[in-house]
């Protein structure tokens, strides 16, 4: 991983629950956290729509619900998904948000973490545009730690510093983010300061 990238660094306003300088799409898959919970967990998910391709907009189209079904195969597949994250970072680091963080994005499905389930309810999701069987850039690493310290910041209720793999919180389900990607580097990267 390239180290000579400097990390994004990125503000939480308290009270929007919005990245500063962070393009905002509001997805319609989302809805109020149960009445006291906080976020207490970030989960790290990999996607790419279509299956294995970069770029484009369906990811954004699929949280929009706006996954037009004769652009691909697939998409006729998924087109009826309701489904979220809070932030999607896309392969050259860029972020956009469509949940706000105080909210629930709907992304986790059925899960369970530390006995706890419905990890939507108290977790926050951040989709790395990526596959299993893909390295992630060093700008997505980059930009996911900048985007975990502000959470970290901005939400004591995250002092645990749980951050896990969609794979861990639904290990029957789910396999993302996958092998390739390196728990290691961002590891390195969050103990920076």
């Amino acid at each position: 991983m390239n180290t000579d990238i400097l990390e994004n660094t990125y503000m939480v306003q308290s009270q929007t629950g919005l990245l500063d300088g962070v393009t905002f799409r509001d997805s319609p898959n989302a809805n109020a956290r149960p009445e006291g919970v906080l976020p207490e967990l970030i989960v790290v998910h990999g996607m790419s729509l279509p299956p294995n391709q970069f770029g484009g907009d369906a990811i954004d189209q699929l949280f929009l619900n706006q996954l037009n079904p004769k652009e691909d195969p697939y998409f006729k597949e998924i087109q009826h998904l309701t489904v979220s994250a809070h932030v999607v970072i896309h392969r050259d680091g860029s972020v956009i948000q469509y949940v706000p963080f105080h909210q629930r994005a709907w992304h986790a499905g059925e899960s369970s973490f530390k006995g706890r389930t419905n990890c939507n309810d108290f977790s926050i999701g951040i989709e790395l545009e990526g596959t299993d069987k893909t390295c992630y850039t060093a700008s997505q690493y980059h930009s996911l730690s900048g985007v975990i310290k502000a959470l970290w910041q901005a939400y004591p209720s995250l002092q645990s510093h749980d951050v896990v793999g969609h794979s861990d919180i639904a290990p029957q389900r789910k396999t993302d983010p996958g092998p390739y990607f390196l728990w290691s580097a961002l590891t390195r990267l969050l103990a920076s300061s």
